[in-house]
């Protein structure tokens, strides 16, 4: 029986995970796992990332109404970067349920560091607002796209702070567009992921609607914001990004003996 204070716990961290969803397209996704088991206090890692999957894809869907209705949104490029990683997805999935919980957390840890790392790096994003139309533009967004939905769906993390460089790099797009399209792949990642993680009994309804009750609310208050403070979303990065590396390096060292270091 969930008691009052996970219930808190985890309408918490969905509206920590929806916060940043909306402002910088990512980030709370990664720290979504760690935070259903170290505060909201799920055992199973595989039912927290099934769990977490779901929580973060329906969030980032909520999330992406405001965007696309302020025009941040390009369709074409974003549902054929969400295409290819949906094949991803489920591959990574798949391979992930099969192996040993602690051990998929420990590798989740040092995907955690690596993405602090990307996420203090300056993302240039270009003016250009036309859709990617090219071959080898659409080459480079598919590529691009099954690789990050590999990833996401073998962590159980939306992927956005992977998508939003990813889209920058392929097609050259504002940031904000960056933002707002990478929704559209976050979504259909744990929709996938959750989905597979469903079909095994790995996922927890009850917590996942309180993640996503607290998603919805902040990935409002994160669009806001987004609109509002694109000239100090640098400096966001880089506590956003401390606080991933800390999470990530906290959950290595408890993870440690599962792989045989300690």
């Amino acid at each position: 029986m969930e008691s009052f204070h996970q219930a808190l716990a985890a309408i918490f961290c969905g509206g920590l995970s929806g916060l940043s969803l909306g402002l910088i397209g990512g980030g709370g996704s990664v720290l979504a796992v760690p935070m259903l088991i170290y505060l909201v206090g799920m055992s199973d890692p595989h039912m927290a990332i099934g769990t977490s999957a779901l929580a973060v894809s329906l969030s980032a869907f909520v999330s992406l109404v405001p965007h696309a209705r302020s025009g941040h949104v390009r369709w074409r490029t974003a549902g054929l970067f969400a295409v290819a990683g949906v094949a991803g997805a489920l591959f990574g999935s798949t391979v992930g349920k099969l192996l040993n919980g602690q051990k998929l957390l420990f590798l989740f840890a040092l995907v955690m560091m690596v993405v602090a790392l990307l996420m203090v790096r300056r993302r240039a994003g270009g003016g250009d607002r036309a859709e990617c139309l090219g071959p080898e533009c659409l080459l480079r967004v598919g590529g691009a796209g099954l690789s990050v939905g590999a990833l996401a769906g073998f962590f159980g993390i939306g992927g956005g702070f992977l998508v939003v460089p990813g889209l920058i790099l392929a097609t050259g797009m504002p940031i904000i567009e960056a933002v707002g399209s990478s929704l559209v792949s976050v979504g259909a990642f744990g929709l996938t992921t959750a989905g597979n993680y469903a079909a095994s009994g790995l996922v927890d309804w009850l917590v996942a609607a309180e993640f996503i009750g607290g998603g919805v609310v902040g990935g409002w208050f994160g669009m806001r914001m987004a609109k509002r403070l694109s000239s100090s979303r640098k400096a966001l990065n880089y506590v956003y990004a401390a606080t991933v590396f800390s999470v990530g390096l906290y959950v290595m060292i408890r993870n440690l003996p599962a792989v045989g270091l300690s």
